[in-house]
């Protein structure tokens, strides 16, 4: 099962961006994506920023995966 996170892109430098979500940092590639600036919300899959989403569409996601946790519905 794939599963991208919604992060947002707080730096960048070179085709590396640093994304956060929930005071958790990660480190991404943006080589796979065009025109990211930091600000933006990328879903990040294996090391990988696969793609640019909007604001409210991470907002959404965020909340339905926060749900599923909460539920103890998360896979093992």
């Amino acid at each position: 099962m794939c599963l991208g996170v919604p992060m947002q892109v707080k730096t960048i430098e070179n085709e590396m961006a640093v994304c956060e979500i929930d005071g958790v940092q990660r480190e991404a590639s943006l080589m796979m994506i065009d025109n990211v600036q930091v600000g933006d919300y990328v879903l990040i899959h294996a090391g990988f920023a696969i793609e640019k989403i909007d604001d409210d569409e991470a907002q959404l996601t965020l909340k339905a995966l926060r749900e599923v946790l909460d539920m103890g519905l998360a896979p093992e």
